[in-house]
C-alpha cells in the first residue's frame, strides 16, 4: 500500500465480521433445534438452549479476539446436533443429556489443562474418528432423499433452491435452503399465533448423570468437537498466519461449555468454515487488524440469539421431515469430507468402515449408543490388524 491510498475501512472486517455470524447461523440453527427436541427439550428448553449457544460463544469470542488481537471465531458444534439427533432419546429425558453435556464439557476442559490427554486424544487415529463422525450424519442427510418420496411438494422447492444457490453462490446455499423452506412453511402450515413477539429466556435444567449417557453421549461429544471443530478451527488459524495458543482455548470453551449446560446447551468450540470468513485476506488487507471481525462476529451471535424462541417455535410447527431436510443438506459437505478422510487410507479403510456402519446402525447395548460402540469396534479390528503385523 502506498502513502497516496486510503487506508482501508474498519467497516470491512465488522461486515465480515456479520456475515460470518448470519451464515454461521442460519446454516445451522434447525440442527441445533432438532438435536435437541429428539433429545427430549421443548420447544421452550430447545430455544433456551440455543440462546445460551449464542450468548457464550459471542462472549468469547469478543474477549479472546480482544485480548490476543487475533480473530478467534468461536461456533456450537454443529456435528455435536448431528450426534444428538442420531442418539434419540435417552433414559432420564432431556435432563440425562445435560448430564453428558457437562460430562463432555469436563473433558475438553482436561485436554486444554492437561497436555498429555489432549496429545492422546489427537493421537485416535483419523480414519475412525472421520468414519464415526460420518456414520453418526448418514441418517440425518438421506432426509432430502426420504422427503422428497414424502412430501415432494414441499421438500423438492427446498432442495432445487439449495442446489442452484451451490451452483451460482456456495456460500449462501443452506441460508437460502432455509429461507426456502420457511416460505413453504408459510405457505403450507398454520403458524402459532403471535409467533412473531415471543422470546423465550434460558430454563435452568438440573442434570442427571447416568453411566450410558455419558459414554453413549458425553464422550462421543467430546471427540466429535475436538476432532471435528476444534482441530480444523485450528488448522485454519494456521493456514492463516496466527498461532493461538490451543491450552486455553480448550480451557475457557470448555468452561462456558459446562455453564451453559446447566440451561440444556451443549459445547461450544473453534468455527471452522466461518472462521476462514474473519481470519482471510477478504475480511481486512492488514492481519493485524482482522480481530475486529470475530468482534463483530460476536455481538452479531447476541443479537441473533435473541430470535432462537422465534426460529424454535417455527421449527416446532414446521412438518419434521422439511427441518430434517434443511439439516441434511447442510451436513452434506461434512459427510462427504468425514467419508474421503475414512476412506483416505488403504490399511485403515476397513476397520474405519467397520466404524462407519456400527455408528450408522444406531446400536444401543446397555444403553450406550452406537457411535461409542463404531469407535469399540472399528479400534479393534486395527489392534487385530495391528498384532497380525
Amino acid at each position: 500500500m502506498t502513502e497516496a491510498e486510503p487506508s482501508p475501512s474498519l467497516l470491512q472486517p465488522i461486515v465480515a465480521g456479520v456475515l460470518s455470524a448470519v451464515v454461521g447461523f442460519a446454516s445451522t440453527f434447525a440442527i441445533v433445534l432438532h438435536g435437541y427436541t429428539v433429545v427430549g427439550a421443548t420447544p421452550a428448553q430447545a430455544a433456551g438452549g440455543l440462546l445460551m449457544l449464542c450468548l457464550a460463544q459471542g462472549a468469547l469470542a469478543i474477549w479472546l479476539s480482544t485480548r490476543w488481537r487475533m480473530p478467534i471465531t468461536l461456533a456450537w458444534s454443529t456435528p455435536g446436533s448431528a450426534l444428538l439427533a442420531a442418539t434419540g432419546a435417552l433414559q432420564g429425558g432431556f435432563a440425562a443429556a445435560t448430564g453428558a453435556f457437562l460430562v463432555a464439557a469436563a473433558l475438553i476442559v482436561v485436554a486444554g489443562l492437561w497436555r498429555p490427554f489432549g496429545r492422546a486424544v489427537a493421537a485416535i487415529p483419523t480414519a475412525l474418528a472421520s468414519a464415526m463422525l460420518a456414520g453418526i450424519l448418514f441418517e440425518i442427510c438421506l432426509a432430502p432423499v426420504r422427503a422428497s418420496a414424502a412430501m415432494p411438494g414441499l421438500a423438492l422447492p427446498v432442495i432445487l433452491a439449495w442446489a442452484l444457490a451451490w451452483r451460482f453462490a456456495r456460500l449462501y446455499a443452506v441460508p437460502v435452503a432455509v429461507l426456502a423452506a420457511a416460505i413453504m412453511v408459510l405457505v403450507a402450515t398454520p403458524l402459532p399465533p403471535g409467533m412473531a413477539l415471543s422470546i423465550t429466556w434460558p430454563e435452568f435444567i438440573w442434570p442427571q448423570f447416568s453411566l450410558g449417557a455419558a459414554i453413549g453421549l458425553g464422550v462421543p461429544l467430546f471427540l466429535v468437537t475436538m476432532a471435528s471443530q476444534n482441530v480444523p478451527g485450528l488448522a485454519v488459524m494456521h493456514a492463516h498466519g496466527y498461532r493461538p495458543d490451543p491450552g486455553p482455548i480448550f480451557t475457557l470453551t470448555g468452561l462456558a461449555s459446562a455453564a451453559i449446560a446447566f440451561f440444556g446447551a451443549h459445547a461450544v468450540n473453534l468455527a471452522a468454515i466461518t472462521a476462514a470468513l474473519c481470519a482471510g485476506k477478504d475480511s481486512h488487507p492488514d492481519p493485524a487488524k482482522r480481530w475486529v471481525a470475530s468482534v463483530a462476529g460476536g455481538v452479531g451471535y447476541w443479537v441473533l440469539g435473541l430470535g432462537a424462541g422465534i426460529a424454535a417455535a417455527f421449527i416446532a410447527a414446521a412438518p419434521p421431515l422439511v427441518i430434517q431436510t434443511v439439516a441434511g443438506l447442510a451436513l452434506l459437505a461434512t459427510l462427504g469430507g468425514a467419508l474421503t478422510s475414512a476412506a483416505s487410507e488403504e490399511r485403515n479403510r476397513l476397520p474405519a468402515m467397520l466404524t462407519f456402519v456400527t455408528t450408522a446402525s444406531g446400536l444401543s447395548i446397555m444403553g450406550i449408543g452406537a457411535a461409542f460402540w463404531g469407535l469399540v469396534a472399528g479400534g479393534a479390528l486395527m489392534l487385530l490388524d495391528r498384532a497380525r503385523a
